[in-house]
């Protein structure tokens, strides 16, 4: 079951690089990298 959006985690980083299917690599605040991936009607739109 989905977690309500008020659990969520939310964070601010900065890609470094743009990688396929919509997929980025990010770096997050606190210095730590993750492969990041949009959803929904951005990824539908292909906006990027």
């Amino acid at each position: 079951m989905p977690k309500p959006k008020e659990d969520a985690i939310v964070l601010e980083g900065t890609v470094l690089e743009a990688q396929k299917n919509a997929m980025f690599r990010v770096e997050l605040q606190n210095g730590h990298e993750v492969l990041a991936h949009i959803s929904g009607k951005m990824r539908m739109h292909y906006i990027r």
